[in-house]
């Protein structure tokens, strides 16, 4: 007899990619536009560039808190940098695997700006074909979508000698686009999974997580065009297309716009930093 209170492994990864898969497919069935140059973030790259001196952000102190300065990072799904610059700033060395050429456009951009060399760039989706290594192995909202899941964690598991970090929401970013979904295409938009998730799931593979958490510093999207760029791309319409006109229509009701600012009003629900120790260094 199965025990309700310890979750099977295999069923627990199995319903992780049949959250993703069936997300992925009402994409197929919905679509009306496709990325340019099949660069999924391409158009909100630049929404990621972030001043690597921050102060006051609080993923990115928890972050401090946990890497050494001795410590090398990899930086699974890097971005255009948002942390793996600031802690390129803070440990020995950032290896930060990214496979969006707009992402890696932003990056690289950002290095050059700040003077900062020692962030190596892979072009590299993950699991890496690279054999790649370092104290700790991290990722930022990154695997809500990733259907076969358990591969991509035992690989990150692999590449840690020291810890292994997820930063999660409990609602996944895209969660913001959601009324939009419904409006514009006619039907609720299927979940993703996220953080608690990724709690249930951790805890079936037996892995013991330490989780904090802290206030979410959203990505800013500027102003009423830059949410539009956003809502788009995760609704998957054309500009200017009659998709776009029912979206408008309901854009007062969940965006807040005064002058050249623009945000959403919906909660981005509850930021964890997980934290564990990859098997191999136990």
């Amino acid at each position: 007899m199965s025990d309700p209170l310890r979750l099977d492994p295999t069923a627990a990864l199995a319903a992780w990619a049949d959250r993703v898969r069936l997300n992925r497919e009402q994409v197929e069935r919905r679509r009306k536009a496709m990325p340019p140059r099949d660069d999924y973030y391409a158009p909100i790259a630049a929404m990621f560039r972030a001043d690597p001196h921050r102060e006051g952000d609080s993923t990115l102190d928890a972050l401090r808190a946990l890497v050494r300065p001795d410590d090398t990072v990899v930086d699974i799904g890097a971005g255009g940098g948002r942390y793996a610059l600031p802690l390129a700033l803070h440990c020995r060395e950032v290896i930060a695997v990214e496979p969006s050429e707009g992402m890696r456009e932003v990056l690289t951009e950002g290095m050059a700006e700040h003077g900062i060399d020692n962030v190596r760039v892979v072009d590299s989706r993950w699991p890496s074909d690279d054999d790649l290594h370092a104290d700790v192995a991290l990722i930022s909202h990154v695997g809500y979508d990733i259907e076969d899941f358990g591969p991509f964690l035992d690989a990150m598991e692999a590449a840690a000698n020291r810890l292994c970090i997820a930063v999660m929401l409990s609602e996944p970013p895209p969660s913001r686009a959601n009324p939009f979904w419904e409006a514009v295409h006619g039907e609720p938009r299927v979940p993703l999974p996220a953080l608690p998730e990724f709690l249930a799931l951790q805890l079936g593979r037996g892995r013991l997580c330490e989780v904090s958490f802290v206030e979410y510093d959203a990505i800013g999207f500027g102003d009423e065009e830059g949410i539009l760029t956003f809502l788009r791309q995760q609704l998957w319409i054309p500009e200017g297309g009659p998709e776009e006109a029912k979206l408008r229509a309901i854009l007062p009701d969940y965006v807040d716009i005064e002058g050249d600012r623009a945000e959403f009003r919906r909660d981005s629900g509850k930021l964890g930093i997980v934290s564990w120790e990859p098997p191999a260094s136990r």
